[in-house]
This record gives structure tokens, sequence and C-alpha cells, in this order.
């Protein structure tokens, strides 16, 4: 592993652990700088496709999920463990299904479903270019049926 500041290529590893969901975080120091930093392992699975709306097969890349979130909680208070653990909950249930193949769209789902659990603004975000809103009356709606949905949770 070369260190992401100086690149040598030794380091030692300071703190290993499984983060569950085919994961395990390691805390590494460079052996050279002194510098420490964080790695994610992941488990390879069998390759997983992704359809997308026109037809088009895709393989299945974490990091454009990713990126969808940074992009949603951009200066929202989400740490970037909770990003990863979102990310985590998100792959294991589009794994779980069972099938090498899953819809673009329901990966956008379960991506606003964990959004809309975590941050309601950063899940407006996402919703204004997933749902793809032409005008301000689309936002407008998309606010009121969440603020519906948060009084109704209240409530209970």
């Amino acid at each position: 592993m070369n260190c992401p500041y100086c690149n040598h290529v030794e380091t030692k590893v300071t703190d290993s652990r499984d983060t569950g969901n085919y994961t395990i975080r390691r805390r590494r120091e460079c052996l050279k700088c002194n510098r420490r930093f964080t790695t994610y392992e992941y488990i390879e699975m069998s390759p997983l496709y992704v359809i997308k709306k026109d037809g088009r097969r895709e393989k299945f890349e974490r990091n454009k999920i990713k990126n969808g979130l940074m992009k949603a909680l951009e200066k929202r208070p989400i740490s970037h463990d909770k990003i990863e653990e979102m990310l985590n909950s998100m792959e294991e249930k589009i794994r779980k299904n069972g099938k090498e193949e899953i819809e673009s769209s329901t990966i956008g789902e379960y991506v606003m479903e964990t959004l809309k659990d975590t941050d309601q603004v950063a899940y407006i975000r996402f919703a204004s270019v997933y749902r793809s809103f032409t005008d301000v009356t689309s936002f407008e709606k998309e606010v009121k049926n969440l603020i519906e949905q948060y009084k109704g949770e209240i409530k209970k």
C-alpha cells in the first residue's frame, strides 16, 4: 500500500476492523513520513450489472453511488464513516437480491430511502436530480410530501 502523502511503499497496519457488509477498515501508518491514513478493503463479489433506463447494461460501480451521495451531502453534517456505512448498507441490499442484474431505478430508490432517513436536505437535493424536477411546482410537491410524512411519524 503506497502512502497517499509521500508515496512510500512501506506502511504498517495500526488498527483493523470488520465493518460488516464485506468490508474491512484499516488504519495505516507510513514508515517513512509517519502520517496515518485509512483504507477500506472489499471482498470481490461476482460481477453485478446495472440496467440503465435506455436498456444498456453497465458493470455495477460502487463509486457512482458514492459520488451521488457526496454531491447530495455536500456541506451537510454527515461524516465519511456514516457515508461508508450508508454505502455498505445499500450495496448489501443490492447484492442480497441474489440476481446478477439490477435496474438503475431500484438503486436510485435505495439511495432516496437512505437519504430520507439520514438527511432530508440531501434527500431533496438528490430527488431534484433523480426525479428530474422541471419546475418549482415539482420541487414544492416533493417538499410537501416530505413534511407530511415527517408530521405523520411524529404523531406515532
